[in-house]
């Protein structure tokens, strides 16, 4: 549920938010326009229970200009010029100048390809509307966190989500999508390192260069309606084939581009073929991925630990480091005014967290 914006008087200028991550199920790949951050196609989401971020902002008139601290340490370079650049649209809407002190704590591994800039920008879209006085309701707050990155517009809402592509910036948000369907993933962290190449550059010269996107961007619509048809009629199965078909797809068209983006390791396909075995031993899974080496599994809720168990169990000799999650659907964007200290939670095999870089 999400918990809409009111005026912050308890804590003039200053308000937290906790964002979610979500997984695509059918995928956001490419932009219409890079300013707005207007996709070429509408996609679906499930948000996440335990990857979360949380963040606080604080609008400050010290002339120092905007900071930002993740997980303790100082944010500079082109991450911090990204954060400012969305406070300046906060700014400019809320007809103030004042800089901002933000504040960010992540369950979710930077730049990994487990949507960290959704949960993220998200959060910052929160606090930061909240603390600048701003009110939004849920599609105002979805469009402005679109304009952070265009996944967090899904982390506004819990559940399922539909990202609607439109056509402007009035036109393109998300909203929650009901179902009976009780979803999980298993996430397979195989590297929570940060990526070579991000997903903006990635997504640019994918646009750019593939011979194979504009035949994906016609499929995917096709896709999407056959993902909402199932999610309707709550069947699991054809919701987990639109979504794996809907991934591999996405990755074709990367390696069609020039020169190629390859994502996926050698750790990364051996889970794919596990994936493929469990569904074979009569388990509900399919595989989706992002933009990154690790794998997620599409499951029910009912049986997510017996996939998690199943797919450890054929990995771990294989796949070093390897750490799972299971995530169920999760919560919408939240907003408190003030500093809230927001408890940090994730459900990380213990065995594994000593993994560099982990959640």
């Amino acid at each position: 549920m999400t918990h809409r914006l009111k005026p912050v008087a308890a804590a003039p200028g200053v308000a937290t938010a906790v964002a979610h991550a979500n997984i695509a199920l059918i995928k956001y790949w490419g932009k219409a326009d890079e300013r707005l951050i207007l996709p070429r196609t509408s996609s679906l989401s499930l948000t996440l229970d335990d990857l979360h971020t949380v963040t606080t902002v604080r609008f400050v008139d010290d002339g120092a200009g905007d900071r930002a601290v993740l997980d303790g340490q100082p944010m500079t370079g082109q991450p911090l010029r990204r954060i400012a650049d969305f406070l300046d649209i906060v700014r400019e809407r809320a007809g103030i100048t004042s800089a901002a002190d933000v504040v960010t704590h992540n369950t979710v591994p930077t730049a990994a390809g487990l949507a960290s800039s959704a949960s993220g920008f998200a959060a910052l879209a929160g606090a930061a509307a909240a603390a600048a006085g701003l009110e939004l309701d849920d599609r105002g707050l979805s469009r402005l966190a679109r304009r952070g990155s265009g996944s967090a517009s899904r982390s506004v809402f819990g559940g399922l989500a539909v990202w609607h592509a439109g056509h402007d910036h009035e036109s393109s948000y998300a909203e929650p999508l009901p179902s009976d369907l009780d979803l999980a993933i298993v996430v397979l962290v195989i590297d929570s390192g940060r990526k070579a190449i991000s997903s903006r550059e990635a997504m640019r010269r994918t646009v750019e260069t593939s011979l194979e996107y504009e035949p994906w961007v016609r499929r995917s619509h096709e896709d999407l309606a056959e993902a909402l048809d199932a999610i309707e009629q709550a069947d699991l199965p054809r919701l987990g084939e639109a979504a794996e078909a809907n991934a591999f797809g996405m990755h074709a068209t990367m390696l069609a581009a020039e020169p190629r983006v390859q994502y996926l390791n050698a750790s990364s396909i051996e889970a794919l073929r596990a994936v493929r075995e469990a569904r074979a031993a009569g388990l509900p899974a399919w595989a989706t991925m992002d933009a990154g080496a690790n794998v997620k599994v599409l499951t029910s809720g009912s049986a997510s630990e017996q996939v998690r168990s199943w797919l450890r169990q054929r990995l771990e000799p294989s796949v070093p480091g390897l750490q799972t999650v299971v995530a169920r659907s999760g919560p919408g964007l939240q907003v408190w005014p003030g500093e809230v200290g927001v408890p940090r939670t994730c459900a990380l095999d213990t065995a594994t967290t000593n993994h560099a870089g982990g959640l």
